[in-house]
């Protein structure tokens, strides 16, 4: 049963006791009748705009699963990738061939053979100025 049904039976009770409006406990008691019939129209018309925003939510997040689906495929199908296996055959990525660690924040700092040849780098999370010596390291192509 609705409130809006509940709301109805109670007026029907109060009609059937036949309580005369124009006493002061008739009136306050047809007052809260009244009151209750338009406190329940009011949350009936609230929760159908609840519904309302709970299916538009509903698509919207399907809609956006769709989206993300659709961007993914297209990120699998391109020739570049960020990771770090070797699962394509992008000649534009960067190979980092080094890894150090700053001393300072503790990141790991991934370093093509370009970089380590300058002999220096800021580091990308704190900015510490970072300097590699290579001195006395042996070229393993040697």
């Amino acid at each position: 049963m609705s409130l809006s049904d509940k709301a109805q039976y109670i007026r029907g009770l109060i009609d059937g006791l036949g309580i005369d409006d124009s006493t002061p406990e008739g009136k306050v008691i047809g007052a809260m009748s009244k009151l209750l019939e338009e406190l329940c129209d009011s949350v009936d018309s609230i929760d159908a705009d609840v519904d309302d925003v709970v299916d538009f939510c509903n698509q919207l997040d399907e809609d956006l699963s769709d989206i993300c689906d659709f961007l993914s495929d297209d990120e699998d199908e391109d020739d570049c990738c960020d990771c770090d296996d070797e699962c394509c055959d992008c000649e534009d990525a960067e190979e980092f061939e080094y890894s150090t660690v700053c001393p300072t924040c503790g990141d790991t700092i991934e370093l093509t053979e370009e970089m380590v040849a300058e002999g220096e780098i800021h580091c990308p999370n704190c900015n510490e100025h970072l300097e590699f010596d290579l001195e006395g390291i042996e070229d393993d192509e040697e």
